[in-house]
C-alpha cells in the first residue's frame, strides 16, 4: 500500500489528551512520523493502529507505542476511550539510548493498559499535566511528571521486546530528517544533500526506502504539502505564493502533489475548510494540529 507521509514538527516536550478531557477526540489521523514517543492507553472503541508496515486492530486494555521516526497512523471506526501521550526523549534521558538505537517487535502489548501500576501511572501523568496547563501545577509538578514518565515507560519496556538498528542508521536518519524538516522549502535533492550532509545520496535513497519505506521526493513533497495546508488556513496568501512558499518550482506541480495527498486541489482544501478548521475534505482527515490527538 502506497502512502502519503508527512513529517510533524513539534514543540511541545508533552502533549496529553483523553477522551475523558475532550470526549469528542478520535485518534484517526494521517500516516505521519515524528521524533517523539508516542504512546496511547487504549480502553475501549474500536480502531486500526498502524506501525510501519503493520496493522493492529486496537482492543480494550491494549498499549501502543511507537518509537522516533516510525510511520504511524489510526483508523477509527466506533467511539473511543483512550489516554495519549506524545513525549520528546530528552525527558526520560535514562532511556534515550534504547529509544534512538532499536525500534518494538510489536508496537502493541495486550492488556498492559489494564495493568495497576502503569494505569496509574498514565493517569497520574494526565492529572499532573492538566493541572500544570491551567495554572501552573505548583514547584514540584515537572519533577514529578517527569519521574513519573521514567516509572511509566520503565514498566512498559519490560513488557516490550525491542531489536536494534544500527547506530549509524539510526543517527544518519534524524540528521537527515530533521535537515529536511528545516530545508524543504529550497530546491531540495538528494544531490543537495549529499553535498550538504556529506552523505551518499544513493545510501540516503537506501534509508529512505529501507526505513520509512517511501521514496525521497515523495517524502519531501509531503513535507511541502503539510505546510502548504497551514498557509492555506491561515494566511491570505494566493495558492501560486503559497506554491512558491512551499518550495515547488511549478503550480502544476504542486497542484498534483496536493491532490494526492489530500484528495482535493489547493483551492478546495481552503474553501472546504474555511472558518471550520476541523472539517475532512472529501473524507479526509486533515493535518494534526497541537490540539489533535495525533500530533
Amino acid at each position: 500500500m502506497s502512502l502519503n507521509i508527512f513529517y510533524q514538527k513539534r514543540q511541545k516536550e508533552l502533549y496529553v489528551d483523553s477522551t475523558r478531557i475532550h470526549c469528542s477526540r478520535k485518534l484517526r489521523c494521517s500516516p505521519h512520523l515524528h521524533q517523539e514517543l508516542e504512546i496511547v492507553f487504549y480502553y475501549g472503541g474500536v480502531s486500526n493502529a498502524h506501525s510501519d508496515s503493520t496493522c493492529h486492530r486496537l482492543r480494550a486494555g491494549d498499549v501502543f507505542l511507537t518509537f522516533p521516526n516510525q510511520i504511524h497512523f489510526f483508523e477509527t471506526y466506533a467511539p473511543e476511550d483512550f489516554i495519549i501521550f506524545i513525549a520528546k526523549t530528552d525527558l526520560m534521558p535514562e532511556l534515550a539510548d534504547v529509544f534512538n538505537m532499536s525500534v518494538p517487535v510489536s508496537a502493541v502489548i495486550h492488556d498492559a493498559a489494564n495493568d495497576p501500576t502503569i494505569k496509574m501511572l498514565a493517569e497520574r501523568i494526565l492529572i499532573a499535566e492538566t493541572e500544570r496547563q491551567r495554572d501552573g501545577g505548583g514547584t514540584y509538578v515537572k519533577p514529578l511528571i517527569r519521574g513519573c514518565l521514567l516509572a511509566l515507560f520503565s514498566e512498559i519496556l519490560r513488557r516490550m521486546p525491542v531489536t536494534g538498528i544500527s547506530v549509524e542508521d539510526s543517527d544518519t536518519l534524524r540528521t537527515i530528517v530533521a535537515y529536511c524538516s528545516n530545508n524543504f522549502s529550497s530546491n531540495l535533492s538528494l544531490s543537495a544533500l549529499e553535498e550538504n550532509l556529506h552523505l551518499n545520496k544513493f545510501y540516503i535513497s537506501h534509508l529512505f526506502n529501507d526505513r520509512l519505506g517511501l521514496r525521497f521526493n515523495d517524502y519531501i513533497n509531503s513535507l511541502r504539502v503539510s505546510e502548504a495546508c497551514r498557509y492555506l488556513l491561515n494566511s491570505n496568501h494566493n495558492i501560486t505564493e503559497i506554491s512558491d512558499l512551499v518550495g515547488f518550482n511549478t503550480l502544476r506541480t504542486f497542484n498534483r502533489a496536493f491532490l494526492r495527498q489530500m484528495g482535493v486541489t489547493p483551492s478546495e482544501y481552503r474553501r472546504i475548510n474555511s472558518g471550520a478548521p476541523s472539517a475532512s475534505p472529501a473524507g479526509q482527515p486533515l493535518l494534526p494540529t497541537e490540539e489533535d490527538p495525533c500530533v
